[in-house]
């Protein structure tokens, strides 16, 4: 009995380490999404502020339908979910997030978004 008794011991440590395992890796998968998502929600919120920039004329602070002369607000460059950099052109802007969480090794979540005056398109890089 005693040997059953073991056995059953034995069985139940790895059963419980498995779940442990399953559990830590949900959980960073997660992590990774949520941080992927944040990172996606503020480049969003940066493109409605560019392309409200390029409606706006320029007696009002905007660019009279250009893009140039767009900035990311200095607040937002750096934010608790990332690092963003913006390349402008007269028609069109593309918005790079980079997740400040660590990933796998030294990558990083990495989006980007392309900004035209009446739309946008978010690509997932990492």
């Amino acid at each position: 009995m005693g040997q059953q008794q073991l056995l059953l011991i034995v069985l139940g440590i790895i059963i419980v380490g498995i779940a442990v395992y399953i559990g830590i890796n949900l959980f960073s998968v997660n992590a990774v999404e949520a941080k992927r998502n944040n990172v996606t929600n503020e480049l969003v919120n940066l493109a409605s502020m560019a392309q409200g920039y390029y409606m706006r004329p320029t007696t009002m602070g905007g660019g009279n339908h250009s893009f140039v002369g767009w900035t990311i607000p200095g607040q937002l460059k750096v934010t608790a979910n990332g690092n963003y950099n913006a390349a402008v052109d007269q028609d069109s802007i593309v918005i790079t997030g980079i997740g400040n969480e660590v990933v796998t090794g030294n990558d990083s979540v990495q989006v980007k978004i392309s900004v035209r005056p009446d739309k946008y398109r978010v690509t997932i890089v990492k």
